[in-house]
């Protein structure tokens, strides 16, 4: 007698919401899979977010009714539309008042980038931006959240992964490369941002003519090692940066194409 096959749950089932008639993301080619990852240039996404779409004013709706009756899980996709969750590239400042939050759940997103913000999120226990495969890096404040022990994301998405060693996007080496700058208004495509208002390490202002941009690998809960970008207010906060995990750039670093990264075809 044969074995009946294991049939077996989907974990995140609804977890996208519904699709309806058109995808509820846009293809994403920045990281090609195989050997033509770790020779390829890479950059930010240069997708700024329209704050007049009806997603994005929706997921405003939703953030402030989380944080006014204090749910534990916040799966703000579950309530737009394919056409709307496609309109949403990043989340809004106002997830810092998310504090009562322990699970936010982000699957299959169009998010280019997450906002440092998410730092203020002092419950997170538990991160699931799984399989939303345009975002290739978190923010340094994501290490902010101390109660955060699991995450579910797309490693092999992201800049540095380490089956693929994707290269990191090159940041501004030379302190003063934003001097003169308006840092509520900024290119994401160059800074990765379109505002930079505080420094990630000790929250104090940044001035463009001391910020200082660096990669770190860090692992930030459970299992993922996920790269981390900092943006610095001085040397010294940099200096202050704790080691790399093991395994990754063993130093807070630029990018680039130049970067050697442990276990690439440049070793």
């Amino acid at each position: 007698m044969s074995e009946q096959p294991q049939v077996f749950s989907n974990r995140w089932a609804g977890a996208g919401g519904a699709e309806g008639g058109e995808a509820p993301r846009e293809r994403c080619d920045c990281l090609p899979r195989g050997a033509a990852a770790r020779g390829r240039a890479t950059g930010f996404h240069p997708e700024r977010q329209d704050t007049a779409a009806p997603g994005w004013l929706r997921l405003l709706e939703l953030v402030q009714e989380a944080a006014a009756d204090g749910r534990e899980v916040f799966s703000p996709l579950v309530e737009l539309t394919a056409r709307e969750r496609r309109q949403v590239v990043t989340l809004p400042p106002t997830v810092a008042g998310l504090t009562a939050v322990k699970h936010l759940v982000l699957y299959g997103s169009n998010l280019v980038r997450v906002p440092p913000e998410i730092g203020a999120m002092t419950s997170l226990e538990e991160f699931t931006p799984y399989t939303s495969y345009r975002l290739h890096w978190f923010p340094y404040e994501l290490t902010r959240c101390p109660g955060l022990r699991r995450s579910t994301v797309s490693t092999r998405a992201l800049y540095g992964n380490e089956k693929y060693r994707a290269r990191f996007p090159g940041l501004a080496a030379a302190p003063g490369a934003a001097a003169g700058l308006d840092l509520t208004d900024l290119d994401p495509g160059v800074w990765g941002a379109t505002a930079i208002r505080t420094c990630s390490v000790c929250d104090g202002p940044v001035d463009g003519a001391t910020l200082r941009q660096v990669w770190i690998s860090r692992r930030t809960s459970g299992a993922d090692v996920l790269p981390l970008l900092v943006n610095a207010c001085s040397a010294e906060c940099v200096d202050a940066l704790p080691a790399p995990a093991e395994g990754y750039v063993p130093v807070p670093h630029t990018g680039g194409p130049d970067l050697v990264q442990p276990g690439s075809d440049q070793d």
